[in-house]
């Protein structure tokens, strides 16, 4: 999917912003690496590799959508995946969960998360799937803004609590 979206800075005359959203099916693929690197910095290598060794595994309930720009950077990520379980607020099964999505500071302003968000509810669609979801943390103040920008509506807040071992 190409896309182009204006850059306004001030009174300068816009200048359109060329991407590629591409899906991604390579584990090893660098430009994801470091798009994770970024919205996950508190996670090794090892463990982002780790998940995307999974999600590739599992293409009929992970995708991954890639934004290149026209300089052939990384320019944004989406993960989605397909959920069995009930999701708050949304009713039934299977429900399209929006895992991540990321764009490069460069990026931003660009309708890039848009379009991510649209590729991924596409693809839950073509997979049978009406609901679309997201979360965020509560103290993500950006995110939570982000996903109110791209139209979602909060419809739960809750904690995750548990006692020993986990493991």
């Amino acid at each position: 999917m190409l896309g182009t979206r204006p850059r306004t800075l001030g009174g300068i005359p816009p200048q359109p912003m060329r991407y590629t959203i591409c899906p991604c099916t390579r584990s090893d693929d660098d430009a994801w690496l470091a798009l994770r690197r970024a919205l996950f910095p508190q996670h090794a290598d090892a463990l982002l590799r780790a998940e995307m060794e999974r999600f590739v595994a599992q293409p009929d309930r992970h995708a991954q959508f890639l934004v290149i720009d026209e300089e052939g950077a990384p320019a944004g990520l989406a993960e989605v995946a397909l959920r069995v379980t009930v999701v708050p607020g949304r009713p039934g099964t299977p429900v399209t969960l929006l895992e991540a999505i990321y764009v490069a500071p460069h990026a931003r302003r660009h309708g890039i998360a848009s379009a991510l968000v649209a590729q991924a509810r596409a693809w839950g669609r073509a997979r049978g799937c009406e609901a679309f979801a997201s979360d965020a943390l509560l103290d993500n103040a950006d995110g939570l803004a982000l996903h109110r920008a791209l139209g979602f509506d909060e419809t739960a807040r809750n904690a995750c609590l548990g006692q020993g071992s986990t493991g």
